[in-house]
Parts: structure tokens; C-alpha cells; sequence
């Protein structure tokens, strides 16, 4: 790995270092093709210029119109224009500057050939403007123009020429540089994979050992989780099934022996009517009597509610959601839809139903709570909401008010518990459990 690595870097430096030069020659040679561009068109212009000045020069001696001297004013005007530039371009070429100090001189000349011969004619002298223009000076300083203006031209063909070969070979070093990189990189590639793989190999294989070690403890975790949540639904069903006998008992031995002691109570009544204070003593005796016999019903409806085996679950619910509304103060909405479905169903939706009412009473801070059963035909939804001041349900414990059982009763049920709360908005429970006809 420590060898791949190092070659990559080297060949890294290498591709930079290339780069580098290749783009520092290019970027000389392209300043200087455009530097000698530039002193082509200049020099174009410059011919240009004279022609146009010669052109206007001729149409204005011949007419003596102003109008065609105009060619002629704007082209002398561009002309020093034009020479600054050629001396700024060739400021560091000492040999172009001689070469440009004759072209300028040669320009002058001619300019002020054509100056004289213009006023001249403006001056109406015709034999001397004439004369002016058949002498060769003009055109012998024209030629001179146009031949150190070709050669400066030369010169800057060839170093564009060289400026392009610069670029050339900084691309073909570029090339060079770019294939030696890129044979280093694969190399360093090859060298990485193989090392990956043999890496790769290794971490397979412990891979594997953790896999099997996790799938083993998965299995275990797996298996004493179903033995806890057996033991969970033995244990719940123990408790029902205690409940159950606690309140046939409660229901069998202390409600006798309370009507028992009623009627004892009424036959003293009856028989000391000629004392008052005994009377009133008996009639306290039979207010706490029934208070202990109301007790005692609500204990056993708490353990063991007899009104579900007896009218049904929606029966059971309306006396459970309207119990709890007198208790509690608070008002209760039901909506509850018939359905048909084995006890051990009914007697989860009831606890489930009993629990969400009792969290309400204790937690939900509410004013109104509903009730929902709806039924389905495959299954039943049961939902429980208030508008208390609801809570954080990411924040919540998984044991937190009773969920934790409510969670595992449904989930016995093959059912499931959804629980939707936001702080400030209340609390919904809902839950859905499949429905299973009694046989």
C-alpha cells in the first residue's frame, strides 16, 4: 500500500510539475502571438491610413471640394495614433525599433509631402501643388513605407511562427508528461488493487466469523425474546385469570356476607324504630354498607368486567366511557360500531380502552376525550383521543404511562399500536386488531 501510495504522489508531482511548465511556456508564446497580431493590424493600419490620406489628397487637389479632404484629415490624425502603439508593442525589441523609427520617418516625410501639395492647392497655387505631384518624392516614400512595413510584417510572422511552435511543444510535452503520468497511475493502480484484494480477503473472512457470531447472537436474542414475550403473555394471562377469581370471589363471599349484613342491619332498623339515636346509627351502618357494596362492584367491574361477558363489548365500553366521564368531570364522545369477535379481543380492547382512560385522568390534563370502535368485517380499529397538552412522542420511554403493556396486550392480539402526540395538541391511541369469530 505505502509503495502504491508513494508512486501515485510522485506521479502526481510529476503531472503538476509538467503542467506547470508546459502552461508557463504557453502562456509566453500566446502573449507573444497576440503581441505580434497586434503589430500586424497596426501595421495594416497604418497602410491603410496612408491610402486613405493619398486617396483623399488626389480627390481634393482635383476638385478642391472639402469634402474629400476629409478621408485625408482623419487618416494623418490616426497615424500618430498608430506609431505610439508600434512604440509601446516594440519597447523591449531594440532591433524593431530601429526598423520602426525609419517607417515613421518615411511616414512623415510623406505626410508632409501631401501636406504641402494640400495647401498649396488651398492657397490656389495650381503650378506649385503640381508641380509637387509629379515629382517621385511621394511615391519613392510611399515604397519605402510599404517595404519596412513588409519586413516589420516578416518579423512578426516569424516570431509568430516560433511563438506557435512554443505552443506546440508544450502541448506535445503536455502529451509526453500526461502518458508517463499515466502509466505511473496505473501501475499504482495495479499495485493498489492487488493490495486491496488481498486486504479485501482478509476483511472477508473476518467478515464472515463477526456474521456468524452476530447471526448467533441474533438467534439467541431472538429466541429469549420469545421466550419473554411468552412468559409476558403467560403472565398476563395468570393475571386475568386471577383477576377473574378474585372477583368471583369478591362477588360470591364479601358480596353475601355484605347483603348478609344489609338484612341484619334492615331487621335491627325495624325492630328499634322506638330508638331514635340507634335508628340513625343503623341508617349510617346502611349508607356505608352500600357505599361497600358499590365499592365492591367497582372492584370487581376494575378486575374482571362482568358487562362484557354479559352485554358486550360495546355495552362495556359505553358504561366504562361513562363511568370514567362521571369521575373524572370530563366529557366523553363515543362512536362505537358493533362487532363480533372472540373474548380474549374484546377483553384487550377493554383494558387497552380502560388504561388510555386512566393515563387521561392522571397525565392528559384534557377537557374532552373520544372513544372510537370501528368495525371493518377483517378487523377493528380502536382509538382513544383527548385534547390535553400531549407530549413528545420521540422523547418518550417505551415504558412511559402503561404503553408498554397496552403495546404487548394488542401485539399478543396480532394487532398493532400506533400512538400520535404533540405537545400543546392532545394524544390519539389507536390500535387495530384483526377480528377472529368465536367458535
Amino acid at each position: 500500500m505505502a509503495v502504491s501510495l508513494l508512486l501515485a504522489a510522485l506521479a502526481a508531482l510529476a503531472l503538476v510539475g509538467i503542467n506547470e511548465a508546459g502552461y508557463r511556456q504557453s502562456s509566453r508564446a500566446l502573449a507573444d502571438i497576440d503581441e505580434a497580431q497586434q503589430v500586424r493590424g497596426t501595421l495594416n493600419q497604418i497602410l491603410q491610413n496612408m491610402l486613405d490620406a493619398e486617396t483623399g489628397q488626389r480627390g481634393y487637389l482635383l476638385t478642391g471640394e472639402a469634402s474629400y479632404r476629409k478621408p485625408y484629415d482623419d487618416a494623418v490624425k490616426q497615424v500618430d495614433g498608430h506609431l505610439a502603439t508600434l512604440r509601446r508593442l516594440y519597447a523591449a525589441r531594440p532591433a524593431e525599433l530601429t526598423q520602426l523609427a525609419e517607417l515613421s520617418k518615411h511616414v512623415l516625410r510623406k505626410v508632409a509631402e501631401m501636406d504641402m501639395s494640400v495647401r498649396l492647392r488651398q492657397d490656389g497655387k495650381d503650378d506649385a501643388w503640381k508641380f509637387v505631384i509629379t515629382t517621385d518624392v511621394g511615391r519613392e516614400e510611399m515604397e519605402a513605407i510599404r517595404t519596412t512595413a513588409s519586413e516589420l510584417v516578416k518579423t512578426s510572422n516569424n516570431t509568430l511562427q516560433r511563438s506557435q511552435q512554443q505552443v506546440l511543444r508544450s502541448l506535445q510535452l503536455a502529451r509526453v508528461g500526461t502518458a508517463i503520468v499515466a502509466l505511473a497511475a496505473l501501475i499504482a493502480f495495479f499495485l493498489y488493487l492487488r493490495q486491496t484484494h488481498a486486504l479485501r480477503s482478509i476483511g472477508e473472512r473476518q467478515q464472515e466469523a463477526l456474521q456468524r457470531e452476530r447471526n448467533a447472537l441474533e438467534d439467541e436474542v431472538l429466541e429469549r425474546t420469545a421466550s419473554l414475550a411468552e412468559l409476558a403473555t403467560h403472565l398476563q394471562d395468570v393475571r386475568e385469570t386471577e383477576r377473574g377469581y378474585l372477583a368471583r370471589e369478591l362477588h360470591d363471599e364479601l358480596g353475601s356476607l355484605l347483603t348478609a349484613a344489609k338484612l341484619d342491619v334492615a331487621r335491627l332498623k325495624s325492630r328499634l324504630t322506638d330508638a331514635p339515636d340507634a335508628t340513625q346509627r343503623l341508617q349510617h351502618l346502611t349508607e356505608l354498607l352500600n357505599s361497600g357494596i358499590a365499592l365492591k362492584r367497582r372492584i370487581i367491574e376494575d378486575l374482571r368486567p362482568s358487562s362484557l361477558s354479559n352485554l358486550g363489548l360495546v355495552a362495556s365500553l359505553e358504561i366504562l366511557g361513562r363511568e370514567f366521564g362521571e369521575r373524572s368531570g370530563l366529557q366523553i364522545e363515543m362512536a362505537l360500531e358493533p362487532v363480533t369477535m372472540d373474548e380474549s379481543r374484546q377483553l384487550t380492547i377493554y383494558r387497552m380502552v380502560q388504561e388510555s382512560l386512566t393515563n387521561i385522568g392522571k397525565y392528559a390534563e384534557a377537557s374532552e376525550a373520544t372513544i372510537v370502535l370501528k368495525n371493518y368485517e377483517n378487523h377493528v380499529i380502536v382509538e382513544v383521543a383527548d385534547n390535553g397538552k400531549g407530549f413528545d412522542t420521540q422523547r418518550m420511554r417505551p415504558s412511559t404511562h402503561g404503553l408498554a403493556g397496552m403495546r404487548h396486550r394488542v401485539e399478543a392480539a396480532r394487532g398493532k399500536l400506533t400512538v400520535s402526540s404533540t405537545p400543546g395538541r392532545g394524544t390519539r391511541l389507536s390500535a387495530m386488531l384483526p377480528i377472529v369469530k368465536p367458535v
